[in-house]
């Protein structure tokens, strides 16, 4: 079998085919095995992550800072050089520590989709997994990018380029941990690789991005707390589409016998 590389570059030679409801619906029947416990999941860690971050900033910046809502609005136009440093090195380290928790989602969906056993510990799979350092730089990677070039057009009072190049980046960027964690590549040839997936059908996809993006407003009007139980349907589709494109297929489970559950 050709390696990720390989059909890649037959990709970016010959293009390749997506059908928009075929994806959709995958996606959709894959979500509906992972939503329930994965919105759970979500809920459970959004709480610890909120009072650990309270926390960590009422020690850092004490508490008298947290309770002035003026602080939570902060302009990176009005901080000094140094302190720009520190916010665009503290987003991206913050970034890239949680990443390897989002790529966990994909590892349930895989797992969904094989009818495996999944379970809280899946989330923290690469964490532990050989995958874990690619994971790492490649958000990394794309968020220094992203934060770079978002806050420099803000300091520049181009507030809304800035959203719109960090939408592009993200949209250009969306199937490197896929990449690195289901195809084994490394983290520049993972984000390259997603950039050259993306141009090659644009539209079909952006169009499904538009549809996770309607689910997640949705999920926001929802006494907001629903949106937890639709942020699950995106890594269900991120899966769907990186499967559709390779068209590979559903594991034997005696070939998978003595293969690592991390690979």
């Amino acid at each position: 079998m050709k390696s990720t590389l390989d059909q890649i570059k037959d990709i970016k030679n010959h293009g390749y085919t997506l059908d928009f409801s075929t994806v959709f619906n995958n996606a959709f029947e894959n979500y509906k095995k992972i939503a329930l416990y994965a919105g759970l999941i979500l809920l459970v860690f959004s709480i610890l992550f909120g009072i650990l971050g309270s926390v960590l900033l009422a020690v850092i910046f004490g508490v008298e800072k947290l309770n002035n809502p003026a602080f939570f609005s902060i302009k990176p136009a009005h901080l000094s050089s140094l302190q720009l440093v520190y916010y665009i090195g503290g987003t991206i380290l913050f970034s890239a520590i949680l990443s390897p928790f989002g790529a966990g989602f994909l590892k349930m969906a895989y797992c969904a989709d094989r009818d495996q056993e999944f379970n809280v510990s899946t989330i923290f799979t690469y964490y532990k997994s050989s995958h874990f350092l690619q994971i790492f730089l490649a958000t990394a990677i794309i968020s220094l990018f992203s934060v770079s070039i978002s806050t420099f057009l803000e300091i520049q009072n181009l507030n809304l380029l800035g959203i719109v190049v960090s939408l592009m980046i993200s949209f250009f960027t969306f199937l490197t941990i896929p990449l690195i964690v289901f195809g084994n590549l490394k983290a520049v040839d993972a984000i390259t690789s997603s950039c050259i997936l993306i141009s090659k059908q644009p539209i079909v996809l952006l169009g499904l991005m538009i549809t996770i993006v309607a689910a997640l407003i949705i999920g926001f009007m929802a006494l907001f707390i629903g949106i937890l139980f639709t942020v699950p349907l995106s890594y269900s589709m991120t899966y769907a589409i990186y499967y559709a494109i390779f068209k590979n297929e559903k594991e034997d489970p005696i070939d998978s016998i003595g293969q690592s559950d991390l690979e």
